[in-house]
């Protein structure tokens, strides 16, 4: 264990609740009886074993720096009581507010406190801090979640796995050596409470989020958070960002810039948090800074369809050139969360531009530094009967090879002529020789449901506009270079790790040629069985399955087999939760069937199967 100004001790709790519900909770703290701020992360991730291992690196640090780190499992999950609900809905904001008011009132803290959250965790960390009223300074954010569709598409890839994840950690139950004898009550009404949320998930829904308190930001390039972080710094003066090459969730990279941040608003020290620039970000082989966001040293540059960029395709006579995809567009798409796993990156794209309409720059005759959001302004006419089109757009840097690099993209679903997309944020350099790309496409499965009539669309190049963010090749000349302090972290938690015998490959596409069909399975790296230091065992298998046939946009369907196993070898405890959820479409219609099995000791104990039908 490094060396920390405090000392500090580990603590279980239960919170109680108005309504007499307890939250399980796990407080590290510095020892003695001085007051100090409390850290609050409050989330569904079952802190006993899902987040045990992260949970042990960034909550002693942060108590070994002086602070209260709490980390509170949410109502029905983990070893809480109650019933699961929703993430982020009334009755978790509700138990996050009387969360906030009882740590506020513990002899052992001065009554500041701040939120942090990773993913649905950091959006409902804001959510709350705008709930709580003043009780809450500051809030640090990694990768928050937003809605479940994408420029008015609906998510695909994203939806469907993390449905059947939070179907499967609401019917888990709670651990007999933290619960006693009353786990299994608990877990038998965990069960018969559930109702998958597919009509809510399915919805457009409101996907605004407050940003109440003074707010530290972190991402990674790629995940889909970036922009909504961009939208933050833009929108309040006292929030700061940094997006770094990260995968999803809180680098540990970022724990001292956090620190900072804690120790400013929480405790009125001069950290100089708020003299950083608004924007610190990773372009190219390089940290950049952006002193305001939107920066001075980034403009629009418009690159036209029909001049700087040009497309091969045969426009028809009225100048319209015609876009209509093969149903399995998008297989190259790579992960929409990125993990860092290595099938998350998209590969080369060159097989994806084949399969839709592509305009291209001549070779830049200088290099090209991308930063910010990219718009895309389209005059459109669609091809079928009047239903919406689904326009993806993908911008590419292609070499003078050939390689064609994913650079961003973005979705619209648009009813008029006249469509105006934002491509997801993004920062990155182009090399001089180096072409850009635009290619448009009517699919991208299995990220995004097909629409219904795959008829494509057309589009006037003479009144279609692509604007990128460009900042300033000399912008950072006499800038102050950027640089990060490394955390010394506790050890890793001692997690032993069993590889299966035959691991699955992370993601395998297969084109059956006889029956035009092509399926992609995935698997994540994440699978197989942990044994945590206090001899809890836990197994985890997934696989996922995405099918289309090529001409058939009705034929595309997703079925995720996910299995948990929980084990305490010593107290003869073994409960295992097998969930399958299926989604495919019919012109009108989501159409979902969530079946849940529940065995204690390998008997069935509980099964159920729900189905739903929800308007596209």
């Amino acid at each position: 264990m490094p060396s920390y100004p405090f000392h500090t001790t580990r603590e279980d709790l239960r919170i109680p609740l108005p309504d007499g519900t307890h939250l399980a909770a796990r407080v590290w703290r510095p020892v003695g009886d001085q007051p100090v701020p409390a850290l609050l992360e409050y989330s569904s991730g079952r802190l006993t074993d899902r987040t045990a291992a992260e949970d042990a690196r960034r909550h002693p640090w942060y108590a070994g720096h002086g602070y209260a780190a709490v980390r509170v499992d949410t109502r029905g999950h983990g070893n809480s009581g109650g019933l699961p609900g929703e993430p982020g809905d009334e009755t978790q904001l509700a138990d996050g507010a009387a969360v906030v008011d009882w740590l506020a009132r513990r002899p052992w803290c001065t009554g500041r406190l701040g939120l942090l959250g990773v993913g649905a965790a950091g959006t409902t960390a804001l959510r709350l801090a705008a709930r709580t009223a003043g009780a809450v300074a500051a809030v640090v954010t990694a990768c928050p979640e937003g809605g479940h569709r994408l420029g008015g598409a609906v998510l695909a890839d994203d939806l469907h796995t993390r449905l059947t994840a939070l179907v499967a950690d609401a019917a888990l139950p709670p651990d007999p050596r933290h619960t006693g004898d009353a786990w299994r009550a608990g877990w038998l009404a965990r069960l018969e409470s559930l109702e998958p949320p597919v009509d809510e998930w399915l919805a457009e829904g409101d996907t605004s989020v407050p940003v109440p308190v003074p707010t530290f930001a972190v991402a990674g390039w790629g995940d889909p958070s970036c922009s909504f972080v961009l939208r933050l710094l833009a929108g309040s003066p006292t929030a700061r960002a940094v997006i770094g090459t990260w995968p999803h969730g809180l680098p540990e990279a970022a724990l001292p810039e956090t620190l900072r941040w804690w120790d400013h608003w929480l405790r009125d020290q001069d950290t100089g948090a708020l003299k950083e620039p608004a924007l610190r970000s990773r372009l190219g082989t390089r940290w950049t800074a952006e002193e305001t966001w939107p920066s001075p040293d980034v403009r629009e540059i418009h690159y036209g369809l029909d001049g700087p960029l040009r497309t091969a395709g045969t426009a028809s006579d009225d100048r319209y050139v015609h876009v209509r995809s093969p149903q399995h567009t998008g297989l190259n798409a790579g992960a929409y969360v990125p993990h860092g796993r290595p099938a998350d990156q998209p590969p080369d794209q060159r097989e994806e531009d084949g399969r839709s309409v592509c305009f291209d720059s001549q070779p830049l005759p200088e290099p090209v530094e991308l930063l910010g959001t990219p718009t895309l302004r389209l005059r459109l006419r669609v091809d079928g009967g009047g239903s919406p089109a689904q326009v993806t757009a993908r911008l590419c840097a292609v070499g003078p090879d050939g390689t064609s690099r994913l650079l961003t993209r973005g979705v619209l679903v648009a009813a008029g002529p006249d469509a105006e997309a934002e491509l997801a944020a993004c920062a990155g350099a182009v090399p001089a020789g180096h072409r850009l790309r635009l290619a448009l496409s009517s699919v991208y499965w299995p990220w995004l449901w097909p629409p219904a009539d795959g008829a494509g669309y057309a589009v006037d190049p003479s009144r279609s506009v692509l604007s990128l963010p460009v900042r300033h090749l000399a912008a950072d000349v006499g800038a102050t270079p950027v640089t990060f302090e490394e955390p010394a972290l506790p050890e890793p938690l001692a997690v032993h790790v069993t590889e299966p015998l035959t691991a699955r490959p992370e993601r395998v596409t297969v084109h059956d040629l006889g029956r035009h069909e092509w399926r992609t399975d995935l698997s994540p790296a994440s699978d197989g069985t942990r044994t945590l230091p206090d001899g809890l065992v836990r197994d985890e298998h997934t696989v996922t399955a995405y099918r289309v046939l090529t001409d058939a946009p009705l034929s595309a369907q997703a079925r995720t087999d996910h299995t948990v196993r929980l084990e305490r070898p010593e107290l003869g405890w073994d409960v295992t939760i097998q969930t399958r959820t299926q989604l495919r479409c019919d012109a009108g219609h989501f159409l979902s069937v969530v079946q849940l099995r529940a065995l204690e000791a390998g008997s069935v104990v509980f099964t159920r199967e729900w189905r739903h039908r929800v308007p596209r």
